[in-house]
């Protein structure tokens, strides 16, 4: 079923004046190979370099969980700590690296991109922190943290911030996500994506966290209303 939560973000750790994410995309997300040696760049651990390199080839996809995506959901989480949030930082940069790690459109890739930093990370960093990645990157399943979970919170925000991007980002998130379920006739990709998006509206509250509430939420909910009313209500429409 198409899934928007596993979508997400963008890239320049400012935002646009009217709360929408910078649609710039020179900002943080440069093309081909500089992208991929920006990344490098943000790697968090010294001497992991063939996880490293393992993991960006597992990015290297098309549609919309991309290594784009990727870049997105780093710049997002740095703009969130830098708001002040107490958090292991390290710990939700992996979490970042592994949790779409594994996507292929089926239920359990969030669990599998778990499974795969439960058995990859505890040499570099302890059984711990690898099994608080792996819980983050489940956490990426359903996006609802608890509130003390600042970790959690701040993860969501940045994994679901691409909700919030300008018209250009967001109608190419869309279509990336499309590409992702091109295996789905267009009746069957509609009211799947119908659904998810309604359920994302019924929530109280999209953001966890004060800084993507008040520079996220607005925009993110007139996204999620514009594109409802384009696929003709279909499943039930909310917010």
């Amino acid at each position: 079923m198409p899934d928007p939560d596993r979508s997400v973000p963008r890239d320049d750790a400012s935002g646009h004046p009217s709360g929408h994410p910078s649609d710039d995309p020179d900002a943080l997300v440069p093309p081909g190979s500089a992208l991929v040696e920006q990344l490098r760049s943000r790697w968090p651990l010294v001497g992991a370099e063939d996880l490293r390199e393992e993991l960006l080839a597992a990015w290297d996809r098309p549609g919309y969980h991309d290594l784009r995506h990727l870049a997105e959901v780093l710049a997002r989480v740095e703009e969130l700590s830098a708001t002040g949030v107490g958090l292991e930082r390290e710990q939700v940069a992996l979490a970042v690296w592994f949790h779409d790690a594994v996507y292929d459109g089926e239920r359990d890739a969030e669990e599998r991109s778990a499974a795969w930093a439960e058995r990859s990370l505890p040499s570099y960093v302890g059984e711990a922190v690898a099994a608080e990645v792996a819980r983050l990157v489940r956490m990426t399943e359903t996006h609802d943290p608890a509130p003390e979970d600042a970790e959690g919170c701040v993860l969501s925000d940045a994994d679901l911030a691409v909700l919030a991007a300008g018209q250009d980002r967001y109608a190419a998130y869309v279509a990336g996500v499309r590409e992702e379920y091109a295996h789905l006739d267009e009746e069957t990709f509609r009211r799947g994506r119908a659904q998810v998006l309604a359920s994302l509206a019924e929530r109280p509250t999209l953001f966890r966290t004060d800084h993507a509430r008040d520079r996220w939420e607005a925009a993110a909910r007139a996204n999620l209303a514009a594109e409802l009313a384009a696929l003709g209500g279909v499943g039930s429409a909310a917010g």
